[in-house]
């Protein structure tokens, strides 16, 4: 550069290290930060794939629990058997709780829609309706992919 003196270099050359320094932390502090959550919490959360939530998941899940329990208090054969009925009648217990659960949900649902479209203009109806479908599908492929 013009005008540049013998000083100016020393310190250019120092603020460029520094400059240096720092991106090299940023990028080595988020790569340290993604490998952790990576090592803690899996690739399934880590990439955002959903929980297989099948009925042979739910097995492998359960007879998981199983072994932990039995491992854990030293279960007899009998005791083991007696823990996975129990366990299979809990999770029918959710299932039927969860089921009833999202009824209630579409139903309340359904209401605030009704009287949301009590306020709204014959206009506005339709585009309505299609802010609603794009809502619905949303939600659809959401709660597909997470079964």
């Amino acid at each position: 550069m013009q005008g540049e003196t013998q000083g100016d270099r020393p310190q250019r050359v120092a603020v460029m290290l520094v400059m240096a320094v720092f991106v090299l932390g940023v990028a080595l502090g988020v790569l340290g930060t993604y490998l952790e959550g990576y090592r803690v919490f899996g690739a399934g959360i880590m990439h955002r794939q959903p929980m297989d939530r099948g009925p042979v998941a739910q097995q492998r899940h359960q007879q998981a629990q199983v072994d932990r329990i039995t491992k854990e208090l030293g279960l007899s054969a009998d005791q083991q058997k007696q823990l996975d009925g129990i366990l299979s009648q809990t999770a029918t217990r959710y299932a039927a709780v969860h089921e009833q659960t999202v009824t209630e949900n579409e139903q309340v649902r359904k209401q605030g829609r009704d009287q949301i479209r009590a306020v709204l203009t014959p206009e506005q109806l339709p585009k309505f309706e299609e802010y609603l479908r794009k809502i619905d599908e949303e939600r659809k492929k959401r709660t597909t992919g997470s079964n």
